[in-house]
């Protein structure tokens, strides 16, 4: 049944993209952020329904009157000058058949975030997109909660099998980015039942992120629930909530959660975090050798280059988890966004990432000045905040997890350029024209939020 449910919602969106090119970005970002096939059984569950909608999307897109450029600022340069510069490395990449197969995955997955800057230039379809966003990863995230109370927290929460968010430390990054997205949305809520309806999520979200039993998640958190504390008007009231749901939180997880997290003063002795400095110091050693194109897609899993770049591989070992700070047993991800690039694209490639994310950043507080003494605003200077925590949440967490061509955080830094050009539009008096354009109606109000404690 889920299924046949499945293909009756795909195939009746596919009229309605065409007469509305970008409600078939938020269908995609729902195939792929969910991923709802990953949920049936027989041949949906490895059938590329995203492929296809992605493809309608772009025909319909090419149909249509709507804008055909992307918007064109010093973000969306450093996106196209970073997807240049990704597709210039695997020319020269070590492991070339394996690094053009990724090379395509990852073109996908900016082809889709320049669609996105193309087609959601408005308020409403910002929304739109930050509710399936929220709610396809949230889903996951309050059915782990639910499990973790069932539970007791004694078992690991994951993602869909065979997706991006499938393996525990990757929905955990995923659900710590969403997380503030929720809160955008609770700020904006009209109704008070919803407003409390999306504070028991993101409480359910927070246990699924501790029940991960990732270490480096848990270090995300405390930074972006910190920068979401900073960001608060209501520091004392939302210090208090938060100070006495983390504690009940980390209270209610049995004691081998909390042995884990302990390893974190002791990680010269835990052989997957050692494991870890090993993996960054040969992403450093490669980009060290190949400054300019580092290694290309797929160097780190290339065990055959490891002692060409400084590591040696271990003999006589008993352990398959044994590593020492020079000698590794088996092929290994980077563990870290950050060396995940450097490694693959060399210092330009780390130097290209690092700006998008420093701009992105800057974009938002950008917005959030804007909108100062504009109430008709305040939605853009909310959902940039709340933006800006996310990337933060990405950018911690990311340091121990090799996520670097995440598709959920380059639709997060398009969603933040988006906004700041809605919100310039409605804000210059000159412009007001742009309403009267397809698909970029000046943004109004909607009312006054009902923000639940």
């Amino acid at each position: 049944m889920r299924a046949i449910a499945l293909i009756i919602i795909i195939i009746a969106s596919i009229p309605i993209i065409f007469l509305k090119p970008h409600v078939g970005v938020l269908v995609w970002s729902w195939l792929s952020y969910m991923n709802p096939h990953r949920l049936t059984w027989g041949a949906t569950s490895d059938f590329g329904f995203a492929q296809i909608i992605g493809l309608v999307t772009i025909m319909a897109w090419l149909l249509s009157r709507e804008p055909k450029k992307i918007p064109w600022t010093p973000l969306s340069g450093l996106l196209v000058a970073f997807t240049l510069w990704m597709s210039w490395t695997t020319i020269f990449a070590l492991v070339p058949d394996d690094a053009f197969e990724t090379w395509v995955l990852v073109m996908k997955i900016m082809l889709i975030t320049f669609i996105t800057l193309a087609l959601i230039q408005s308020r409403e379809r910002i929304e739109s997109l930050i509710w399936v966003i929220a709610l396809s990863i949230g889903f996951f995230g309050i059915k782990g909660g639910i499990f973790v109370i069932l539970t007791g927290g004694e078992y690991r929460v994951w993602g869909p099998p065979g997706s991006f968010i499938g393996a525990n430390n990757a929905l955990a990054l995923a659900l710590i980015m969403i997380l503030p997205l929720l809160r955008y949305l609770q700020m904006r809520a009209r109704s008070t039942w919803l407003s409390w309806a999306l504070f028991a999520a993101m409480g359910l979200c927070g246990l699924s992120i501790l029940s991960s039993y990732s270490r480096g998640a848990f270090i995300a958190i405390l930074a972006m629930l910190g920068v979401m504390w900073l960001k608060s008007s209501r520091k004392l009231l939302l210090g208090t909530i938060g100070v006495v749901s983390l504690v009940a939180a980390v209270g209610f997880m049995p004691d081998k959660w909390m042995q884990r997290i302990e390893t974190i003063q002791n990680y010269e002795q835990d052989s997957s975090a050692m494991s870890r400095l090993t993996m960054w110091k040969y992403g450093f050693n490669v980009a060290k050798a190949r400054p300019l194109f580092g290694g290309g897609f797929e160097i780190f899993p290339a065990l055959e280059y490891y002692p060409r770049f400084g590591l040696q591989l271990c003999r006589n070992r008993q352990s398959i988890e044994e590593v020492s700070g020079d000698c590794i047993l088996k092929a290994r991800a980077s563990h870290s966004i950050y060396f995940e690039v450097l490694g693959e694209h060399g210092f330009v490639g780390l130097a290209l990432f690092l700006l998008i994310g420093i701009v992105a950043l800057r974009t938002g507080t950008r917005v959030i000045r804007l909108a100062r003494d504009r109430p008709d605003l305040q939605w853009a200077a909310d959902l940039a905040a709340m933006l800006q925590v996310s990337l933060v949440g990405y950018a911690v967490g990311g340091l121990f997890l090799n996520k670097a061509y995440f598709d959920l955080y380059y639709h997060l830094v398009a969603i933040m350029l988006l906004t700041r050009l809605v919100a310039e539009r409605s804000a210059d008096p000159h412009r007001a024209d742009a309403a009267a354009r397809p698909g970029v109606p000046v943004s109004g109000v909607s009312g006054q939020p009902v923000t639940a404690p």
